[in-house]
């Protein structure tokens, strides 16, 4: 699989990583078995970068990553993410002792004594400009607890005051056909600072499979159900923050433009051509799932048409429901 740099960190990591959330919860259940089947079909397909965090099922994801690496030697860069531990959540708790807490615990979970990166994982927006967390990530990458750090993002407008601490080697952010507004600014200026960026949602919580209807249902467990308003975290985190029906609606019509190519395979394919993209981190609960995405990798750039008629779908469709918001 095609690998690019990330960043300034040093490291080459494959054009589609994995995202592991669903491996810890919020996505219904995903048994140990099957999450090890997962990450084992990922790195077995060329997939070279792990994401994760502290808080996927209060450290699951992270310890069924350590364990499936036991016995590899093939060892993939891992980044992985803290602050969302904060109790209560708050710019107030991101003292250097908490910091050091939090990344000391993902070093346990995954059993390592330097992090490969950890990125403040959408924190209170006032934490992106306080010089004193990022200070205390320099002293962890002195230490040696972390190789690099980077923050992700809910808007760009977070990640464009994240770009002004030199410090900063990776921005994570939702990026896909549904949710363009960061390749306007964010995107280019992530470019000119050697920034890495990994775009996250890039299948729109799986509407950009095209697999679901207006009669799709979800677990209970699952935040597609009960993240729908919101009501857990922010609701971009869901669909992309964009109206079920309406993301439904849109996908058929992604589906149209893909053609013959598997829709999901298709989205992932716009993400990684996007100037300023390092890697997609599309999450996967199954194998098949794993070799669908890695299967962008292979797909042939968009058409001009196909670029085309994409933008006409966001901007009749989703523009008025995300593009402003976030």
């Amino acid at each position: 699989m095609e690998q690019r740099p990330l960043g300034r960190t040093g490291a080459d990591v494959s054009v589609v990583g994995l995202g592991t959330w669903q491996l810890g919860g919020d996505w219904g259940d995903v048994d140990d078995d099957s999450a090890a089947e997962v990450l084992d079909a990922a790195l077995d397909a060329g997939v070279t970068l792990l994401d994760t965090a502290d808080v996927y099922g209060d450290g699951r994801s992270e310890e069924r990553i350590r364990r499936a690496l036991v016995a590899r030697s093939d060892r993939p860069f891992v980044a992985t993410k803290a602050g969302r531990r904060a109790d209560p959540f708050e710019a107030a708790q991101y003292t250097p002792e908490n910091l050091r807490a939090w990344i000391d615990r993902s070093r346990r979970n995954l059993g390592v004594e330097t992090l490969d990166l950890v990125q403040l994982h959408c924190p209170p927006p006032a934490v992106y400009s306080d010089h004193r967390v990022y200070d205390a990530l320099d002293a962890m990458v002195a230490d040696g607890a972390i190789a690099a750090y980077g923050v992700s993002v809910e808007t760009v407008a977070e990640g464009l005051t994240a770009l002004e601490h030199p410090g900063v080697q990776t921005i994570q952010v939702i990026l896909n056909v549904f949710r363009r507004k960061p390749l306007e600014e964010l995107l280019p200026a992530a470019a000119k600072a050697g920034v890495g960026v990994l775009a996250r949602v890039p299948l729109a919580s799986g509407l950009l499979t095209g697999k679901y209807d207006e009669s799709t249902t979800f677990a209970p467990d699952d935040h597609r159900n009960f993240n729908r308003n919101g009501e857990a975290f922010d609701v971009g985190e869901t669909f992309s923050g964009v109206p079920f029906e309406v993301g439904v609606a849109a996908a058929r019509e992604v589906a149209a433009i893909a053609g013959d190519a598997p829709t999901a395979a298709f989205a992932l394919r716009w993400v990684i051509d996007q100037p300023g993209v390092t890697t997609v981190i599309p999450g996967a609960r199954t194998v098949e799932q794993v070799h669908g995405n890695v299967a962008a990798a292979e797909l042939p750039p968009l058409t001009d048409a196909q670029l085309s008629d994409l933008e006409r779908v966001y901007d009749e469709r989703i523009r008025a429901h995300v593009h402003d918001r976030w």
